[in-house]
């Protein structure tokens, strides 16, 4: 597969400029479950080194161009006294690594890493709003053209799905495994039609086709969905 070649010759080429610095390369996100979808998932990778200084960047320049040339986002960078340093402000994104992660190089650092929560909460809240944000402008930005509504909703759902799991965590619930229970279980708690978000994950999972569904309908559903959750995190949040 594309995915396990396109792999190994990111680590290939990360030992070759890094050499002894480079102490860990780690592959997270759905890539790293049985959520991966070949034509949207992305490979995200996460790489560990002692040092980042300017020289160092530099050097990893070319394999991050590389990278980024293949359609993969760009691997984040940190040293790993980085990463324990600012758990506490990337708790959402560290709690997810944790949980999902396959080492691609090195000892895993991850599963024991401890991610303090004291700014959890906080950080769901503004995620929340600042991708309903975002969405709002995506579609604004959209012609209406074909494919283009679902496309978009697709591309938004695995932050939104991600930030539906952290939600229920930040109200002390415990979270399924699948992304539609967890949405279905938030539906419950705050309140919103789980229907739009249904039909976006049957086309992400290929068992809907676009052009099987309203458009229109099915995006002021989805958005309706995830603007309720924002709101209503908002207020329980803010009573806890």
């Amino acid at each position: 597969m594309h995915r396990e070649r396109d792999l190994n010759e990111l680590v290939k080429r990360l030992k070759e400029v890094a050499g002894e610095n480079l102490s860990a390369v780690v592959l997270y996100g759905s890539a790293a479950t049985n959520d991966f979808r070949e034509e949207y998932s992305d490979l995200n990778v996460l790489c560990l080194f002692d040092r980042l200084d300017g020289p160092d960047l530099a050097s990893l320049r070319p394999v991050g161009v590389w990278w980024w040339r293949k359609g993969h986002p760009t691997p984040l960078v940190f040293t790993l006294e980085e990463l324990r340093h600012s758990a506490d402000v990337f708790a959402i994104e560290l709690l997810d690594i944790k949980q999902h992660h396959y080492m691609l190089l090195g000892e895993d650092c991850l599963t024991g890493l401890e991610v303090p929560m004291t700014l959890h909460r906080l950080q769901v809240e503004r995620e929340l709003r600042t991708n309903v944000i975002r969405l709002r402008q995506a579609f604004l930005r959209s012609r209406g053209k074909g494919s283009e509504l679902p496309e978009l909703m697709i591309a938004s759902l695995s932050t939104f799905s991600a930030l539906f799991r952290h939600s229920l965590i930040a109200l002390g619930k415990t979270v399924p495994d699948s992304p539609r229970a967890a949405a279905d279980q938030l539906a419950d708690l705050v309140g919103f039609d789980p229907t739009g978000i249904h039909t976006v994950l049957d086309l992400r999972e290929g068992k809907r086709a676009a052009h099987d569904i309203k458009h229109g309908q099915t995006f002021a559903l989805y958005l309706d969905a995830v603007t309720r959750v924002a709101e209503e995190m908002d207020r329980l949040l803010a009573a806890k």
